[in-house]
Parts: C-alpha cells; structure tokens; sequence
C-alpha cells in the first residue's frame, strides 16, 4: 500500500529548485506467527543447564532459517552464466558477482560495510565498500576459487569481524552457515543451486510483536502441576515474520558447483 502526499516548496533552501516534492510511505503487511519450543527436566540444576544453552541456540537458528526461507521464495533472481561447468545456473565467478553489484549500484542501494583501509601489514589488503553475502557452507571451495578472493584473516583490521564471515570478493563480503539455502536438484543437469543472497543495507527486516518479542522462560521445581516439585522447564518463544522491504536491494545469485 502506497499513501502519497504532496507539499508545496516555501523557501526551502536545499529544495528551491523544486517546485513540490512527494513523500512516499510504504505500509507493510505480514502476518505474525508465534514460534515456540519448550522442554522438561528433572530437578537438575545440570542437566537444565546443558538444555538451556540448546535452547538459545535453537531459538536463534529458527530464526536465521525463517528469514532464509523468506528470502529463498521471495527474493528476485539472477543465475549465474560465466562459468564453464556446462550447468545452468554455473558455478560462481568475480564477474558474475561484480553484476549483481552493478545492479544493486543502480537501484540505489547503500553499503553495508565501509571500506578497510589497507595498513602495512605483511600478506593483508583493503576491503572495498561491501554489500553481504549471506551462503552456503557448501560454497566455500567456489568462492575461494574467485578471482580476487580474500580471506577474512587477510583484512587489514580485525575490528567487527564475524566469526560466519569466509572472505570477500569484489564489494560483496560472504557469510556462511550450513542452514544456508539450497534448491535440491534445481539446476539444467539435475545438480543442487546454491542460493546466495546479496543484499544491500535496509532490503529486509524481521517485523516483531512488542509484547510477544523473543523471550527465554523458565519456571523452577513446583511450578504449574508439579506438587511434589521434581520438574523444571525451560522455553523459547516468540511473534515475528520476516519481510523484504525493498526488492531492488536484494538478489539471490544462484550457482551450481563447478
């Protein structure tokens, strides 16, 4: 849904060479589900404890599999071409990389990630302005094998690094996860695509419930229907859904391996 509005220039010093300008507001739509996982324990302090830390890593790995399922069905698509597996989509090249960047220069999407200066440190290098790259562990061999490829060890400043970022190529920086998104079988020869996502800053968000936001819960021995206090439970639960904002700043790549 679109709301326009329209207001007349009165002396606008950085607007006169306009006559009018228009505000354009975007409303988005999503519906929210609620996502939950819950587990019960004896009354052990220890084995609760081993059980939590599963828990929050379930909790955010559900969410980082929601967004890319979001993203896998609804994102636009470019296959990559200028490889030589005889596939389509190919394996990943630098130019089939350096055109997704060329399209997300000219619909206007900002960086992500700003330049690192290069410093004189022996076997380092400059990193470029950077959108993300968000992979498959499965790619990490295609991407090495890019011309221009820099591992993250390689930067000039180790400052805000993630521990899922592989390297870089071009202006893109690539993050891996084995929950990255594949299309089993998708390809011209029956291979599995890669889908990996470009994306530039602001292109997608994740629309959360204010009072239902994530939240780790935990009730202790006798709580509820435990009256001889023998059981304690832990949960996760939250309200959100994941929504591209803007389709012009996000493109799924999809490869092949070579």
């Amino acid at each position: 849904m679109n709301v326009a509005s329209e207001k007349t220039r009165k002396g606008c010093g950085a607007l006169s060479y306009m006559e009018t300008y228009r505000m354009m507001l975007r409303c988005i739509i999503a519906i929210l589900f609620i996502w939950s996982v819950s587990l019960t324990a004896e009354s052990n302090s220890l084995v609760l404890n081993e059980a939590i830390a599963r828990l929050g890593q379930s909790m955010r790995e559900t969410e980082d599999e929601l967004i890319r399922d979001m993203l896998a069905g609804t994102a636009s698509v470019i296959n990559c071409v200028a490889g030589v597996n005889g596939d389509n989509p190919t394996e990943i090249t630098r130019a089939d990389i350096d055109g997704i960047t060329a399209v997300l220069q000219n619909n206007d999407g900002d960086f992500i990630a700003t330049v690192i200066e290069g410093q004189d440190k022996f076997g380092t290098g400059p990193v470029r302005d950077s959108y993300f790259g968000l992979s498959h562990t499965g790619m990490i061999g295609q991407l090495e094998a890019c011309n221009g490829f820099l591992y993250k060890a390689q930067y000039a400043s180790q400052s805000n690094i993630s521990p899922s970022e592989w390297g870089n190529v071009g202006n893109v920086r690539f993050f891996l996860s084995s929950r990255g998104s594949i299309t089993t079988a998708g390809s011209l020869l029956g291979a599995n695509i890669y889908n990996n996502f470009i994306t530039a800053q602001d292109s997608y968000a994740k629309i959360e419930q204010n009072s239902v936001s994530a939240k780790f819960i935990y009730h202790p021995p006798g709580h509820g229907d435990d009256p001889a206090e023998l059981r304690q439970t832990g949960a996760w639960r939250m309200a959100q859904v994941p929504k591209i904002t803007n389709d012009a700043w996000i493109i799924s790549l999809r490869a092949t391996l070579g």
